[in-house]
């Protein structure tokens, strides 16, 4: 016997004041109708940073395993995902190739291992196009961005110094 899951569509953006810079993401789930919105930001982070933690926010608030259609304007995330670019780098410890060390590696084996509790489909939307949930994500993650007494991104600070 086959159960279908319950199908979620996932929206996502992250936003940063410089890059590095005080930074925010906004994440929009969608179920049945029901929406709900996540949103956060740190006081010194990257905008690559806050699209993946974007993704993460949404996946970490399924209260069981689902179906799900995340949809990004990152290419970067969205590639990384669909392309298998992130099972490649964890498999090769952490590496883009022998010299390169793959970028946010902790939030990349967050969300690897999140999938692997859903089903789940990276979707691109072309920002900043009037595409209406990604416009309101934008909207969430720049206001989070911009949140007095932000907390640290204690990973990325920890490696850049």
């Amino acid at each position: 016997m086959t159960t279908k899951l319950p199908q979620v569509n996932i929206y996502t953006d992250g936003a940063c004041k410089g890059n590095p810079g005080p930074g925010g993401y906004g994440t929009l789930l969608i179920y049945q109708g029901h929406q709900r919105e996540l949103s956060g930001g740190f006081r010194k982070t990257t905008n690559n940073r806050m699209e993946i933690l974007a993704v993460i926010e949404g996946l970490k608030a399924l209260k069981f395993p689902c179906a799900v259609t995340v949809y990004s304007d990152s290419k970067y995330v969205v590639d990384a995902m669909e392309q298998g670019w992130v099972k490649r780098w964890q498999k090769n410890g952490w590496k883009r190739n022998k010299n390169e060390p793959a970028l946010n590696p902790d939030l990349w084996a967050e969300m690897l291992n999140l999938c692997n509790q859903h089903q789940v489909k990276f979707s691109w939307v072309k920002g900043h196009a009037g595409h209406v949930e990604n416009e309101y994500c934008d909207q969430l993650a720049v206001a989070a961005s911009l949140q007095d007494d932000l907390p640290p991104d204690v990973m990325y600070e920890k490696t850049v110094g």
